[in-house]
């Protein structure tokens, strides 16, 4: 245990994952931040700009999409690897923003993955018109494009980074996702795509793009090799996982830790830790089942001290008490090493407090989700509940200067996990954070 936030030095390194361990929004910016501190290289490896990480630095607050949270530290290099979709009109608005705030970046403190795919305006076109004409069941996306262009990455017809560098590749690019989206369009009732107009507008955007791209496969395999200490950022958390989250009401990609290394283009064996960021209660945004979700009183408590509106869309966020249950799954699916419990201050003031350790179902006791959607739907929670405490746990970067309770829900939270507290974040600041275990530390 450590008595603040910093971090002791040490020569042998580990590489680090950070997942979100639960719908996202687990404040995965702040920690990751605060993890770069020591390390060479910050990774993106998996979403789009419809992630968003809120980092709180001196006062200074700087909201990011697309960028690689570590792009707010000095000398060191950010990659946004191949399993991220990125939308190169946003992302040079983001660099713009950020860039305002004073923070450097240039091909030598931000690197892309050349074969990144290119979410497009057609993209994000054809999210918001099927979303708004899903009659059925809406899903609840962003609307920004990211499943559109993960389906044409799959089918084989998506534009990539390095195909910028080419007319004649790009054109013939653009040619084969027309063909497909232009019928897609038509029974949508959407106009055709202008290919003139679009492609004009790749061929003008593209050097500002290409001088940040590389083959990062080969430079992430080389820092490794050199010893260099690499932190992989994921975006969302893993009950959106396409395979592992709540299906359908998911993103369109895999979030868990496994996607940390075909993401850039690393072995498995390089990654040595995977810090799983959990909030001290659970929070969602947009449709899907939520166990342990709340109408009341407490849930608009919760939501307004923790400040629950999206980065990235602005909506509200729907709050419930802690879901152990899980938790405990989602660390076994990203096989988590150990957790940074965020946002605890947010429980201040609560007489009693809840935590969910398993389901009912139908007269059944699970201590898991169901796959299946309807089972999930009647699933109730099955609650055990913990005194609370009244003093404040803000700013707190010792383990003396929390509560009593505080440090009881805490240790309640690993057991039912089954899995250790490695950090604990009591505020968005940077330096608020209570070392428990060096995840770097090999």
């Amino acid at each position: 245990m450590s008595a603040g936030c910093k971090v002791p030095k040490g020569e042998n390194m580990a590489n680090v994952v950070v997942v979100g361990a639960q719908w996202g929004d687990e404040g995965k910016g702040k920690i990751v931040d605060w993890l770069s501190e020591r390390a060479d290289v910050i990774a993106r490896f998996q979403g789009g700009h419809n992630a968003g990480h809120t980092l709180v630095i001196d006062g200074e607050v700087y909201k990011l999409h697309a960028l690689p949270s570590g792009v707010v530290r000095g000398g060191k290099l950010s990659v946004i690897g191949n399993g991220v979709v990125l939308d190169p009109w946003n992302l040079l608005n983001e660099i713009q923003t950020i860039t305002a705030q004073g923070v450097e970046i240039s091909p030598q403190t931000l690197m892309i993955a050349e074969n990144t795919p290119l979410i497009l305006p057609f993209h994000g076109e054809l999210d918001r018109a099927r979303e708004n004409q899903n009659s059925v069941a809406k899903i609840g996306t962003t609307g920004r494009g990211i499943g559109p262009c993960y389906e044409d990455k799959v089918g084989r017809r998506v534009i990539r980074v390095a195909d910028l560098a080419d007319d004649a590749t790009l054109e013939l690019r653009v040619d084969r996702a027309l063909v497909h989206h232009n019928a897609l369009r038509k029974g949508l009732g959407l106009t055709a795509i202008d290919r003139d107009e679009l492609i004009a507008k790749l061929k003008d955007v593209a050097p500002e793009i290409l001088k940040f791209a590389g083959p990062v496969w080969k430079v992430m395999n080389e820092k490794r090799k050199a010893g260099k200490r690499i932190l992989f950022e994921g975006a969302q958390g893993a009950l959106l996982d396409i395979d592992f989250g709540t299906y359908p009401y998911v993103t369109s990609s895999n979030v868990i830790a496994g996607q940390a290394s075909t993401g850039v283009g690393i072995g498995p064996g390089s990654i040595d830790y995977v810090l799983g960021i959990v909030k001290a209660y659970t929070t969602r945004v947009g449709e899907g089942p939520f166990p342990t979700e709340l109408d009341d009183d407490d849930g608009q408590r919760l939501g307004e001290r923790g400040h629950e509106f999206g980065t990235t869309t602005g909506r509200k966020r729907r709050c419930g008490w802690f879901d152990a249950a899980l938790v405990r799954q989602t660390c076994a699916t990203s096989g988590v090493t150990g957790i940074s419990l965020t946002k605890l201050d947010v429980l201040d003031g609560f007489e009693t407090l809840k935590i969910c350790v398993g389901y009912e179902l139908d007269g059944t006791r699970l201590d898991y989700l169901p796959t299946a959607a309807d089972q999930q739907a009647r699933c109730q929670p099955i609650y055990e509940e913990m005194p609370g405490w009244t003093e404040s746990t803000e700013g707190a970067r010792s383990w003396n200067d929390l509560p009593a309770n505080a440090i009881k829900y805490v240790k309640r939270v690993e057991e039912l996990i089954d899995c250790p507290v490695a950090l604990l974040s009591t505020s968005p600041e940077r330096d608020d954070t209570i070392l428990v275990t060096d995840p770097f530390a090999d």
